[in-house]
């Protein structure tokens, strides 16, 4: 009997919430911060290397990381920042007990379908994670906000800076 990993997205992904009892809430409070991305002219993203399954808390831990980051240095109102991925897909798992005995509750018990523990994010090589929109002087924190939030993700991803005309959002 062995474990799987879950970063690996592998099969189909699980979605449908209304034939769960009581699916999981995404962990991720925002999905924007900041002011209005319109203002501002460049956007540092960052982007997976591979493809990936990311839960939920790993996203909600990169985007704290980031944003305390970046907020601490420009306040409120000198970034945008956007999270552009959304956990659809449903974790599963079937919890076996782990005491003496325990082999003669679960033997019947392999193809179990599992209680819902949490939500994640397919993420595909190349797609953006994270893109913060800012101005030209503030491009330097924005990168160091980046790679500290891709610290917390567990794919590696690589870090753009792209220049915009101040009208598209993040």
């Amino acid at each position: 009997m062995g474990g799987s990993n879950r970063t690996v997205a592998k099969g189909m992904p699980y979605t449908r919430t209304e034939y769960m009892h009581g699916s999981p809430p995404s962990k991720i409070s925002k999905f924007t911060m900041g002011e209005s991305p319109t203002d501002f002219t460049c956007r540092v993203a960052l982007v997976s290397g591979a493809k990936v399954q990311i839960t939920h808390s790993a996203l909600e831990a990169a985007r704290v990381a980031a944003n305390k980051t970046i907020a601490d240095k420009l306040g409120d109102k000198g970034y945008s920042l956007k999270i552009n991925v959304y956990p659809h897909v449903i974790l599963r798992e079937h919890k076996f007990l782990g005491v003496a005995g325990a082999d003669r509750l679960s033997e019947g018990m392999r193809h179990a379908f599992g209680k819902a523990v949490g939500r994640a994010a397919i993420v595909r090589e190349g797609q953006k994670i994270l893109s913060i929109a800012t101005t030209p002087s503030s491009v330097e924190l924005a990168k160091e906000a980046m790679r500290r939030a891709s610290s917390k993700l567990p794919a590696s991803c690589k870090i753009v800076v792209e220049e915009t005309g101040g009208d598209d959002t993040p």
